[in-house]
């Protein structure tokens, strides 16, 4: 294997190829194309142009080129095509974006957009990006890393949302779109075996039950053996074992009247992702393992599982011509329980057990309108949700020192949010060529959180079937709150002709404060210092305010050499304000000088200048190359961010601004796909046989805003190819896909708590190791 942390200095050389690639690549498509301004009609004719990409990110079905957003749109056919297994690889093809698992599971989305996101998935915290499944808004991380199967399109939006969609995102948003069900009767099944004894098989069917109605679904088995071993537990670490199913009805109740009922439901039994020590074991020696994906954490209570599903119902009536009253009515719910081991011993030295549930319902209305030249959205929204966790720390090794064996803090955190919002998108042609869009949105959150935390003797809790006794009420809260704000949204594009779209955009984001759950109420200062810690002083000690992002963005979309290139350019800067930031400091709860705790330290306490640029592209190279009808073409991602904080008080009041960083953000990214597809006759069937190889650069990325060198990643490049045939008549596809092929080993994420425990807790989690799988898919019809 490459390693990630030495080994990866050849990611930067890789990377200057592939810039070198690219430019030498569309060197030459500009020369071959631009010999004359008298071939491109007859080019156009010969070559072939690109084809449209329709999305509604704008709520309204439009090109891709000719919306003043920056969108990532990535269609099934495509996903097929790459082989993408997961939510999480949308990272390697949408510029300045961060999708990764939380460290310890499998399905817990951690996501970034441009520096902005949310880490930390205690249920006192909302995410920075909006991830949306079928239009319905999922208020939390856990279960949200969504396997890609019967999928119609994935839409990644950069930068803040509000004015189009139902709840508002400071970072961006994520829309996962599955397939609407055919008008005719279809069976497809894919089956898929790899190495690490990789098994995936997913059926898919549909059926009209008469010309207005229809059903469908998918059941999805998906697993694999660990790429490592738990060495104590004699166990797999990093393996899958999931069940997905999606079931659909659609009725056409009249012309005007349709119906769509969505349910979903996941049971992920994989085991629970240990990590890898990094440091010596200083109470006990422990040697730092050979294999990163190896671990010998001794805690599995509880044992690790999700299960999660939902219900929603769209209903769309068009009310007359251009007027469509839109309503999406959903409810979900999921439960976790996981063991998070932080120094990967068997000894507790620092182990959480954890055990999440959580609950929403949602209603959404929009009022889309639409006139010659001009659009618009009028929407309600309002979220219900509850989310609940309990977790235990043990710290057996503190606690034997001090007499106390099995030493534990249990915290229960309960926050309930009830949101609602109004808000409304409109788009005016001022001429042929000018066009306006503005909109506002206001948002009031109520938040209600409560906080009990004890510290007991004697191991967990009883909860976690522990015989732990309390000996101490550290926190006793409960506070109320309601924040509230009005967004905007304006641009004005500019289109000279028929290829170009050049537009300047700004646009607000707003995310609501809360409460820290893992605060200790006891700690609250005396402010005022009358002697007494009063209820107002407590209730600001656990409170944090709403952060705010303010984006100013200037893009230029064309269409080039007749229409067999694109290119998605912009350039951006937000003022990032009052940053949320969730941590967390060792506490010595009795005054004897050893630590013994940790407690929440949420503070608003920074703020932040973020700059970038992202640049994407699709270009044919080549039409007929070697034979008829066969096409070479390459695609581009490349973003570069600078992120920096203007502010940044830490826990001893010091301003660190100037050595802090952006967590989960590289300053740069980079993709390339170079693709061949030629006819070939596969089973006595005409089809195509697409090649394709993807590289991904991601620059040196922090795991936390303080400097860690022992788990910040530098810089390193993936590397994966993809053999994909597929017949005319759509029924077979066969594929080989090769993700990560040069083996690369790189930090996605780690624990990192050197001064609790006697060990020195420094655990790392790794990004999947080379992969190789087939895949082979009939459809029936």
């Amino acid at each position: 294997m490459v390693s990630g942390l030495d080994a990866n200095r050849p990611g930067l050389p890789i990377f200057l190829v592939w810039i070198l690639f690219v430019s030498v690549a569309l060197s030459f498509t500009l020369m071959t194309f631009s010999a004359s301004a008298a071939a491109t009609e007859t080019a156009t004719s010969e070559y072939g142009v690109l084809e449209e990409v329709i999305v509604t990110a704008t709520r309204r079905e439009a090109n891709l080129m000719a919306i003043p957003i920056s969108v990532t749109a990535l269609s099934g056919q495509e996903l097929e095509q790459l082989g993408i297994p997961d939510l999480t690889y949308l990272s390697q093809y949408s510029p300045n974006t961060t999708l990764e698992p939380t460290p310890g599971t499998n399905t817990t989305l951690t996501a970034y957009i441009r520096g902005v996101g949310q880490q930390d998935i205690n249920a006192g915290f909302e995410t920075g990006v909006g991830m949306y499944l079928d239009d319905v808004y999922l208020n939390r991380p856990q279960a949200a890393i969504l396997d890609i199967y019967d999928v119609e399109r994935i839409e990644v939006l950069r930068g803040p949302q509000g004015t189009l969609f139902g709840r508002n995102s400071v970072g961006g948003a994520i829309r996962y779109i599955t397939r609407s069900l055919d008008d005719q009767a279809m069976l497809r099944a894919r089956f898929s075996y790899g190495t690490d004894n990789l098994r995936e098989a997913v059926i898919t069917a549909s059926a009209p039950l008469n010309e207005q109605f229809r059903i469908g679904g998918s059941v999805a088995r998906l697993a694999r053996d660990g790429f490592g071993k738990n060495l104590y537990l004699g166990s797999e670490n990093y393996n899958k074992d999931s069940l997905g199913i999606r079931v659909s009805a659609e009725w056409d109740a009249t012309d005007q009247l349709f119906f769509r009922l969505n349910g979903d439901y996941l049971e992920d039994d994989s085991n629970a992702r240990q990590g890898r020590r990094m440091l010596v074991g200083r109470l006990s020696g422990a040697p730092i393992l050979a294999d990163v994906y190896d671990t010998r954490a001794g805690l599995n209570n509880p044992i690790q599982s999700v299960k999660a599903g939902g219900l929603s119902l769209l209903a769309r009536w068009q009310v007359q011509p251009g007027m469509e009253l839109k309503n999406v009515l959903a409810w979900r719910r999921d439960k976790t329980g996981s063991p998070w081991d932080f120094d990967s011993l068997p000894l507790p030295d620092f182990d959480l057990s954890l055990h999440f549930r959580n609950e929403q319902f949602s209603e959404e209305i929009q009022l889309l309108l639409s006139g010659q030249r001009w659009n618009g959205v009028l929407g309600f929204y309002y979220l219900d949700a509850s989310a609940f966790q309990i977790y235990d720390v043990l710290l057996a090794t503190t606690g034997a020192i001090i007499g106390r064996p099995g030493l534990n803090a249990n915290t229960v955190g309960d926050v309930s949010t009830k949101a609602w919002s109004v808000f409304s998108d409109f788009s005016v042609d001022l001429s042929d060529h000018w066009a306006i869009e503005g909109g506002i949105r206001y948002t009031r959150d109520q938040r209600q959180s409560t906080v009990q935390r004890q510290s007991l003797v004697g191991g967990n809790s009883s909860f976690f079937g522990g015989t732990g006794i309390p000996f101490a009420t550290t926190s006793d809260f409960h506070g109320e709150e309601t924040f509230s704000k009005a967004t905007p949204r304006l641009s004005l594009s500019w289109q000279p002709n028929e290829q170009q779209l050049v537009y300047i955009s700004y646009s607000e984001g707003f995310k609501s404060g809360g409460f820290d759950p893992r605060g200790q109420s006891t700690l609250a200062p005396d402010t005022d210092g009358d002697g007494v810690v009063s209820g107002a002083e407590v209730f600001e000690f656990m409170k944090f305010e709403p952060e705010t992002v303010n984006s100013y963005e200037l893009g230029i979309k064309s269409e080039l050499l007749g229409g067999r290139m694109n290119s998605r350019l912009a350039v951006f800067w937000s003022d990032y304000s009052d940053v949320q930031i969730p941590g967390s400091v060792a506490y010595d709860s009795d005054g004897d000088g050893i630590l013994d705790q940790f407690v929440g330290t949420t503070t608003n306490a920074a703020a932040a200048d973020i700059k970038g640029a992202e640049w994407e592209g699709l270009a044919i190279l080549a039409n007929n190359l070697g034979r008829e009808q066969a096409q070479l073409r390459l695609s581009w991602a490349l973003g570069y961010v600078d992120a920096q904080f203007k502010r940044f008080i830490n826990n001893a009041g010091r301003d660190v601004a100037r050595i802090y960083q952006f967590r989960n953000t590289p300053e740069w990214t980079a993709n390339s796909v170079l693709s061949y597809e030629l006819p070939v006759q596969l089973l006595q069937r005409p089809g195509r046989l697409q090649f394709s190889s993807s590289l991904t650069y991601r620059g040196a990325t922090g795991q936390f805003e303080q400097p860690t060198p022992e788990l910040d990643q530098r810089a390193y490049t993936l590397w994966d190819l993809n053999v994909v045939w597929s017949d005319s008549g759509k029924h077979w596809l066969i594929g080989i896909h090769a993700k990560n092929l040069s083996d690369t080993e790189y930090i996605y994420a780690g624990f990192y708590a050197p001064t609790l425990g006697r060990e020195g807790n420094i655990t790392a989690f790794y990004g999947n190791p080379r992969q190789i799988l087939g895949t082979v898919q009939y459809q029936f019809n």
